[in-house]
């Protein structure tokens, strides 16, 4: 397998977006939830060298304000920045068009970039795709509660950092979760402001999704505690080509919990419209 290269684009706004590839073969962008420490490596490691050997070439980009790229403070994070500023990039990298797999915020970004951009979306992977609920409905789960920290400031630990992950998985994978996982963010959410999550602004899409003609395989944790499960309706009512598949004691990251699961049936469904 080789290794990934990187590479950095200016965009809109002055603002650098970093994103790492490898493989040859149709694009997949893998886009990358919030939370302190994200990036688009860490989201996916346990994901995209199955992708790369199934014949796909794989973007992991990092999102304003997270990963490597930039971080700017006083602004609001809005899903339509989040998205402006990675199509730029993309774009900036010759990709013409591409499958594009979402995670929570991500998967927002990706809807997003789909209405916006018909013509180079593909098809969509999305797991509990946040950004189909107004945003204050996603203050009322259990999960945003526990993830109260020291975020932001001097007092924020790597003890803190674990704590949080723990929350975004079902209880009987927390054991499980790598420290190299936990330290690769940890070494991230230092470098970011706190207006990366303060400041967001995010949209309820829910009611547009029917305006998506791609094909779309959504997969959801049957106790995700911050994206509700319910949610999967949405894209089965609206939707004309969407599937949905669930998954018993498993939390908000599918494709870490689930990982080899994950993996083998968002390639076959690749394959399926490639």
């Amino acid at each position: 397998m080789k290794d990934l290269a990187e590479a950095t684009y200016t965009v809109s706004g002055g603002h650098k977006i970093h994103l790492k590839t490898v493989g040859e073969g149709p694009a997949v962008v893998f886009i990358h939830g919030s939370g302190p420490g994200a990036s688009g490596a860490s989201n996916f490691r346990q994901n995209y060298k199955a992708f790369v050997a199934g014949g796909y070439r794989v973007i992991l980009p990092d999102l304003i304000g997270y990963g490597q790229s930039s971080k700017p403070e006083g602004i609001d994070y809005t899903l339509q920045l989040f998205t402006d500023t990675l199509y730029e990039a993309l774009v900036a990298h010759d990709v013409e068009t591409a499958s594009i797999v979402g995670n929570s915020l991500g998967g927002g970004v990706a809807i997003q970039m789909t209405l916006d951009h018909p013509s180079f979306c593909h098809s969509l992977i999305l797991m509990a795709p946040g950004c189909i609920e107004e945003q204050a409905s996603y203050f009322t789960m259990p999960g945003i509660a526990k993830m109260v920290s020291g975020f932001g400031s001097a007092n924020f630990t790597i003890e803190e950092q674990r704590r949080l992950i723990s929350n975004l998985v079902h209880p009987d994978f927390v054991s499980q979760i790598p420290g190299a996982l936990v330290e690769e963010r940890f070494a991230v959410a230092r470098t970011q402001p706190k207006d990366v999550l303060v400041r967001m602004r995010t949209p309820n899409l829910g009611p547009r999704v029917g305006e998506i003609n791609q094909p779309i395989f959504v997969m959801w944790g049957q106790n995700d505690e911050f994206c509700p499960e319910s949610g999967a309706r949405y894209f089965l009512d609206q939707c004309r080509h969407a599937r949905c598949l669930t998954f018993a004691r498993t939390g908000h990251w599918v494709q870490v919990e689930r990982a080899s699961e994950f993996n083998s049936y968002s390639v076959a469904f690749l394959d399926e419209y490639r």
